[in-house]
């Protein structure tokens, strides 16, 4: 009977250990709350973290917090015809924890924000001037398009991680304001990182995976 108690003393612990690991686990596997007021980018300090590390609290600045230049419209002379001014913790140290970011879009006639995907935020998006065709496409297997026409005033949301675009049909000029939910949203353009890496991905592998002859392969690598 004595050994009998021991042995469920034993698996109680083990069980009650097991709890514990999973719930830190689960704990450190989220993104920590906040425990300041703010923590302001040190874009100098030497330590890696997971985002930067903060500067003295105390040496804080109202510039850090401060960004001017959405006024002005992006150069969208480029073959996207398009261009994104982006306001993250790059241009606003203040901005560092706090989960957010925001951008300015300009679109010529015809003019497009190619299929990307931003791998640490959704994004909300509303048309300031002009009309957008936008969309985005859900992952393996069904790849669903969601797609809508956007007038000003209107207003859409990427889901993180998933491929979207932006393309303007009209003849006139287009601005859009997007708000992301991290202060470094990141940016992955599906043709510049497929036919553009460095090194370049195997043009036998590029052509099987998109069905089409190598020799068109070869040329779009010469062109991006």
């Amino acid at each position: 009977l004595e050994r009998i108690n021991v042995r469920i003393q034993m698996a109680s612990g083990f069980f009650l250990l097991v709890l514990l690991a999973l719930s830190a686990s689960h704990a450190l596997a989220s993104d920590p709350g906040q425990l300041q007021d703010f923590c302001i980018a040190d874009r100098t300090s030497q330590v890696f973290v997971n985002g930067f590390a903060c500067k003295d609290p105390k040496t804080a600045l109202v510039e850090d917090f401060f960004f001017s230049g959405l006024h002005m419209a992006g150069n969208t002379s480029n073959k996207q015809g398009s261009a994104v001014t982006a306001v993250n913790v790059a241009q606003i140290a203040g901005l560092n924890t706090l989960g957010i970011s925001l951008a300015r879009v300009d679109y010529a006639p015809y003019g497009q924000n190619p299929p990307h995907i931003h791998p640490r935020a959704t994004e909300i998006l509303t048309v300031l001037e002009g009309s957008l065709y936008v969309g985005f496409i859900t992952s393996n297997p069904e790849n669903k398009l969601f797609s809508k026409v956007l007038n000003k005033g209107d207003v859409f949301v990427f889901p993180q991680g998933l491929i979207h675009f932006q393309f303007n049909y009209g003849t006139n000029k287009a601005i859009a304001i997007a708000a992301l939910s991290s202060k470094n949203p990141g940016v992955i353009t599906i043709a510049n990182t497929v036919f553009g890496s460095n090194p370049s991905i195997s043009g036998d592998i590029l052509a099987k995976a998109f069905q089409v002859d190598k020799k068109m392969v070869d040329h779009i690598h010469i062109v991006m």
